[in-house]
């Protein structure tokens, strides 16, 4: 079908403290999902990692380690204030900062360059000598606004300029009505012009 690569999501390599994070009991599953997708030949096969103070930051180099020992490209996320149940507090936040200054200090990292690719929203390291590599995601410590290109359409056919957008445009009554490709591209001309300056 014209796939390529592939992400998971995977929080925790304890699976205990996977199953408290995600609320189930689904670590396994993802680590058969991850070698199933590498043996496939899938490239790169991208993890993210979302990292919550007192909860899975202590796994930070073991998490690396496993990237490195699997040449996996691994993200480490900032905490984001994106849920519905409002458990989102910014003293859970572990800075982007702090995630990279723990991993260089355990591992040999160079700096992959990213000139050519402003609007990329993850800062990376490969790893010295080895496999795979590491990037931070750092949207609350480190914004990326000015450079952000990206677009989300949601299941339900909404537009949404930012992850941390308050306001969607809605985009199904024109999917649903019959709107020409060049109807469409013109929309989301004029959803990009209105895109916010920052996220608050």
């Amino acid at each position: 079908a014209g796939l390529r690569r592939v992400s998971f999501s995977m929080d925790s390599l304890d699976r205990e403290n996977f199953r408290r994070m995600t609320g189930r009991d689904g670590l396994a599953e993802v680590l058969e999902g991850i070698r199933i997708a590498q043996e496939m030949g899938f490239s790169p096969v991208k993890v993210n990692a979302v990292v919550i103070r007192g909860m899975n930051d202590h796994e930070l180099e073991t998490l690396a380690e496993f990237a490195m020992e699997r040449g996996l490209s691994l993200r480490f996320i900032e905490f984001m204030p994106l849920d519905s149940s409002r458990a989102w507090q910014r003293d859970l936040v572990v800075p982007g900062r702090e995630i990279l200054e723990r991993l260089k200090a355990r591992f040999g990292l160079e700096a992959v360059d990213q000139s050519g690719q402003p609007s990329e929203t993850a800062r990376r390291w490969r790893f010295a000598g080895g496999r795979g590599e590491i990037g931070v995601i750092a949207p609350v410590s480190e914004p990326f606004c000015g450079h952000c290109n990206r677009l989300r359409l949601t299941a339900d056919g909404k537009i949404r300029t930012c992850l941390f957008s308050i306001g969607e445009h809605d985009l199904r009554p024109l999917l649903r009505g019959g709107a020409t490709d060049d109807e469409l591209a013109w929309r989301l001309v004029e959803i990009v012009r209105g895109k916010e300056a920052g996220h608050r």
